[in-house]
């Protein structure tokens, strides 16, 4: 069922007042955010739900949107966690049997506000060039002042702590209790096909709030290990969880971080990260293996690394992945400790499944 679409103008402003006129898409209304691109070419339902996005309005490069539909059980958490979208052709009739609804129905549902009929390639080159910036999206509001008032009052994404407005409020668990090993989740905005990637490896996990202390977790549920999950905002924000990591360390026990959870894996060990020019989002990143002499394409969401001369400099941890783009730091290991981390998304939801490797390296740590 497609309902109440009508293609009213709609309009996007950047905060260096760049503006782009196109078409409505989804809810009638005005939505704020970070503006960045993803140069994935499928996954579109698995982006919007990540909750590393939370906050931020998604321009797709792929030309089409929407065109397989939505299907509930591939989402990768509760809800959707973009700001608002940016596309071309925004296609509210799709073609695949599995698929439940339209974008249009699932857009007006969850009140995201988007617009479409954008010219993406030109708006691409724009961030590409000038960095990621606020911006504004409306439907309902075409006055460019007006909306330029509104724009001045978004925060930058530089200093906020975004991770406990997406993190689970209650712990919960996931898999079979009678698994061989036993994960600790700390939940910064953790995706669900990185549980099932446990699930599928004999794992059960317990996924825990973000604030929760490595003594509150060790004492409820005493893992074989811990895992610090991806999710949104600055990490040099989240002295929490800075502070977590480094109880873990001292415990000896094994631990494994995905994105956000290594950028705190390196601020525990005295690495300071920076927000970058234009992050990385996408399925084909080429990243190299450094350690195993290998190369995999890896599927990306960040905005923040890890400072590379500063890790380069560093005693307590070596290098083992680098990306093959901007040889920018994509993967750590502890020195003298079972700790790893990677800056990409090795359970590949979506995007390829070269790196699915990890999951494995963290049980042979278990062992």
């Amino acid at each position: 069922m497609i309902t109440n679409f009508t293609k009213l103008p709609a309009v996007l402003l950047l905060a260096d007042g760049t503006v782009f006129y196109g078409k409505a898409a989804g809810k009638i209304g005005t939505t704020t955010g970070e503006i960045c691109f993803n140069t994935g070419m499928t996954g579109y339902q698995e982006i919007f739900t990540d909750p590393s996005y939370f906050g931020q309005i998604m321009v797709t490069t792929n030309a089409h949107i929407g065109n397989y539909g939505i299907a509930h059980e591939e989402v990768e958490s509760g809800h959707i966690q973009i700001a608002g979208l940016v596309c071309k052709n925004y296609n509210i009739y799709y073609t695949r049997k599995q698929a439940q609804e339209s974008i249009q129905d699932y857009f007006q549902e969850q009140n995201i506000v988007s617009i479409s009929d954008i010219d993406t390639r030109q708006l691409v080159r724009h961030i590409r060039d000038k960095g990621a910036m606020n911006a504004i999206i409306s439907s309902e509001i075409l006055d460019i002042d007006e909306l330029k008032k509104k724009l001045d009052e978004v925060p930058s994404m530089d200093g906020l702590e975004l991770s406990s407005k997406v993190s689970t409020t209650e712990t919960y668990t996931f898999g079979d209790e009678n698994a061989k090993y036993k994960v600790a989740v700390l939940d910064l905005g953790v995706k669900k096909n990185i549980l099932r990637n446990f699930h599928d490896r004999d794992i059960y996990a317990k996924v825990f709030p973000a604030k929760t202390t490595f003594a509150e977790m060790e004492k409820d549920f005493a893992p074989n290990g811990y895992f610090i999950s991806n999710g949104p905002g600055d990490p040099a924000a989240m002295p929490y969880a800075v502070e977590t990591v480094k109880e873990i360390l001292k415990s000896e026990k094994p631990m494994f971080g995905i994105c956000l959870g290594h950028q705190l894996l390196a601020l525990a060990n005295d690495i300071p990260t920076k927000k970058m020019f234009n992050g990385h989002r996408g399925l084909n990143h080429p990243v190299k293996n450094i350690i195993k002499d290998h190369c995999e394409v890896t599927s990306q969401n960040h905005g923040f690394g890890v400072v590379p001369e500063a890790v380069r400099a560093s005693d307590k941890v070596e290098i083992t992945h680098v990306n093959l783009n901007d040889k920018s730091i994509e993967g750590i290991r502890v020195k003298g400790k079972k700790a790893f981390s990677v800056q990409y998304h090795p359970e590949s939801s979506p995007g390829p499944h070269d790196s699915r490797y990890l999951f494995d390296d963290f049980i042979e740590l278990m062992k």
